[in-house]
């Protein structure tokens, strides 16, 4: 197993949005948000976490922080949202049409798997304060936008030396998909599971086929990417790139069908 070895925390919050109000005039619909839980690809069989409570503020301090309603509370297995699946944690209006953090709250019970056992999976602080997302948006009145959480649980998990102990120090990207585009495909054989990883100049942007082959790559900056197709290990088949795909904004480029050479 392969393990990430991560120091700090990291978060990182990307928008690419314009300038907006500094307020909603009375007389406006408030916009919308809804959240989504995605997730990277990750060399683990299970990562649990028990989302308790999914809070917004549209301050900058502590104060302010209201739950989404409703939320989407329960148990969930992150690695089950690659190859472009996602759920729905919850929505809210944002009255004040300033919106700048997001967290999630955590209860017990939070564990993976690993070798098919199930350990213990350490939060520190996440039952508490949270796992928190700076976000520090305007958003335009009578919209609704789609935020979506990519929880990259590869690089989120850390063992604890020698312990045994696994803890969550999380890498979470939060993105809105109206204003990105995204890149979709089709991987064969599909018996054979693949990483696909699009870079630009400055993002990177992965995730795995799931069991027919299809992959999404969602919330990706407008811009041009090499596609990276890594067949898993032992699968007797070779890396492939691809040159020169373009993504526009709230469009999905489709490359079609990529077949993998031994």
């Amino acid at each position: 197993m392969k393990y990430a070895q991560l120091l700090l925390f990291t978060f990182s919050a990307l928008f690419f949005l314009g300038c907006g109000k500094d307020s909603i005039n009375e007389n406006d619909e408030a916009p919308k948000v809804r959240v989504f839980l995605t997730d990277g690809p990750a060399d683990l069989e299970e990562v649990n976490i028990n989302i308790v409570d999914v809070q917004i503020n549209p301050q900058s301090g502590s104060n302010g922080w209201q739950s989404l309603s409703p939320v989407n509370t329960g148990v969930y297995n992150l690695l089950e949202f690659t190859g472009g699946n996602e759920t729905l944690l919850g929505e809210a209006e944002i009255p004040e049409g300033r919106l700048e953090q997001i967290r999630l709250i955590l209860g017990d019970g939070n564990s993976l798997k690993v070798d098919g056992q199930i350990q213990a999976l350490n939060t520190p602080s996440a039952q508490e304060s949270g796992l928190k997302v700076q976000i520090k948006q305007t958003l335009e009145p009578g919209i609704t936008y789609k935020l979506i959480l990519d929880f990259d649980a590869g690089q989120s998990i850390v063992e604890a030396g020698n312990s045994g102990m696994f803890q969550l120090k999380p890498v979470i990207r939060a993105q809105l998909e109206a204003l990105t585009g995204s890149i979709q495909g089709q991987v064969l054989p599909d018996t054979v599971q693949t990483l696909v990883t699009a870079t630009s100049a400055t993002d990177v942007f992965s995730s795995y086929t799931n069991e027919t082959g299809f992959f999404l790559l969602r919330a990706v900056p407008e811009g041009t990417y090499r596609l990276t197709f890594t067949p898993e290990e032992d699968s007797g088949f070779s890396e492939i790139n691809l040159l020169g795909i373009t993504v526009e904004i709230n469009q999905s480029t489709n490359i079609g069908t990529v077949e993998l050479l031994q």
